[in-house]
Order: C-alpha cells, then sequence, then structure tokens
C-alpha cells in the first residue's frame, strides 16, 4: 500500500544549488518532507532547509560524499530517523568537465566517473535497501547522450551508464511497487550549463529547441514531481525534460 501524500519523504542529492535545490523546494509543495543532501557546501543546503521549512514545509541537511557508501548509508539512516521512512530518492548530484576525448585530463575523467557512475551507483544501492512501496527513484542523465556534441565524451558516457543502471534496476526491484526512471534535461540555466559559455554560445542552444528558449529548473522539477507522484505506470524509462530539442 502506498504511503499518504503527506507522510511521504524524499531524499534529494545535490539538493543544496541548481536543479537539485528547485527539485527539493518543488517536493515539498506537494507535501514531501524533504532531506536536502550536499557533498561540501553546507550553507546552500541550510539555505535550502530554512527555505522549504519558512514555506510551511519540512526539511533537513543531510551531508557526505555520493560516492562514500558509509556516509550514504548513515545519509540514509539520518533520513529515516527523522522522518520514518524514505519514499523517493532523486539523485541531482553529478559533476560534468568537458574537453575532446583526444585532450581530456584522465583525472577529470575520474572524478566525473566517481561521482556520475559510482555516485548513482551507491544512491541506487541504498534506495533499494531502503524505499518503501509505492515509492520511486529518479537519476539524472543527460540529452547530450541523443545530441552527442563534441567535448561532451566523457560527461555522457558517465551519463550513459546511469541510464543503463537505471533500466536495469527497475526490472530488479519486480514487485516492489517502486518506479526507476531517470530524467535527460536538455540545455537549462544552470550555473552547471552557463559556466564557460559565452553569450552567443548560450544563445544558440537556446535557439536548438522548437520553444526557441533554455529550460529552467522549474521545467526539471515538474518532470520529477510527476515521476514522484502521480507517474505510477512510467516505470525503467529516460524522460527527455528538454523542449524538443532533437
Amino acid at each position: 500500500m502506498s504511503t499518504p501524500e503527506s507522510n511521504r519523504v524524499a531524499l534529494v542529492t545535490g539538493g543544496s544549488g541548481g536543479i537539485g535545490r528547485v527539485v527539493a523546494e518543488r517536493l515539498a509543495r506537494d507535501g514531501f518532507a524533504v532531506a536536502v543532501q550536499y557533498a561540501g557546501n553546507r550553507a546552500k543546503a541550510e539555505e535550502t532547509v530554512a527555505a522549504i521549512n519558512a514555506a510551511g514545509g519540512r526539511a533537513l541537511a543531510v551531508g557526505g560524499d555520493v560516492a562514500d557508501e558509509d556516509a550514504m548509508g548513515t545519509a540514509f539512516d539520518t533520513v529515516r530517523s527523522a522522518f520514518g521512512g524514505i519514499d523517493v530518492v532523486v539523485n541531482t548530484a553529478g559533476i560534468m568537465i568537458l574537453a575532446p576525448v583526444e585532450t581530456l585530463d584522465l583525472a577529470d575523467l575520474d572524478r566525473m566517473h566517481r561521482t556520475n557512475i559510482r555516485g548513482t551507483f551507491v544512491v541506487n544501492q541504498q534506495a533499494a535497501r531502503t524505499v518503501r512501496p509505492g515509492g520511486a527513484v529518479v537519476n539524472f542523465s543527460t540529452s547530450v547522450v541523443r545530441t552527442q556534441l563534441p567535448t561532451y565524451g566523457a560527461y555522457v558516457a558517465s551519463k550513459a551508464a546511469v541510464e543503463a543502471m537505471t533500466l536495469v534496476l527497475a526490472r530488479e526491484l519486480r514487485g516492489r511497487d517502486i518506479t526507476v526512471n531517470a530524467v535527460a534535461p536538455g540545455p537549462t540555466a544552470t550555473p552547471l550549463f552557463l559556466q564557460g559559455k559565452d553569450e552567443g554560445t548560450v544563445d544558440k542552444f537556446a535557439k536548438a529547441t522548437p520553444l526557441e528558449r533554455l529550460g529552467r529548473p522549474e521545467d526539471i522539477a515538474e518532470t520529477v514531481a510527476f515521476l514522484a507522484g502521480p507517474a505510477r505506470w512510467i516505470n525503467g524509462q529516460v524522460l527527455y525534460a528538454n523542449g524538443g530539442l532533437a
């Protein structure tokens, strides 16, 4: 039996800023108690928590490296102790370093794979062990898996792995009434996306979609809220939230 909406609990990794913060605030508006996970910026995570609490929601901050199984085990335990359980896990934590395959520093490849692949695996492992029936796991990929832009090779490789493990986990949780999906945003106006891009480049990305604008974090948060709430018949899928980008 699903947990009543007013008693549902969500854990959002990378929830201290960017898309993660907007997702945390959106789920709080749907009545979720929200745990905001952060790796290094506790102050920003506490800002997100304060904003949710000020709006009448319930939230707490939990720290730890998503790729560290002990830290994540502690984080999940903390959330369960505080709120009584976990129903939804949204893994927005990730890093992006761009360079051609020919010149990418392999240390950067390792950093991305540690956070984006191992981190997703660790969080999904904890989610598989703890999410209650009627719950959902939402991972984050990228539309560049499909658009295949130059300089994105290593980043896309890490996100393609996220998509693969998402589809497998959905099938491994057969009979548990837990959905597992991934959201693949297109160009979205976040610090992660805008960093290092001049106005002309940003304009080009905006014009690439039929809607002729960049995505907003709120657009992505609505997709997550759909998967975390009413979308019980969507499972083992990758949703491209990109305004129609080919």
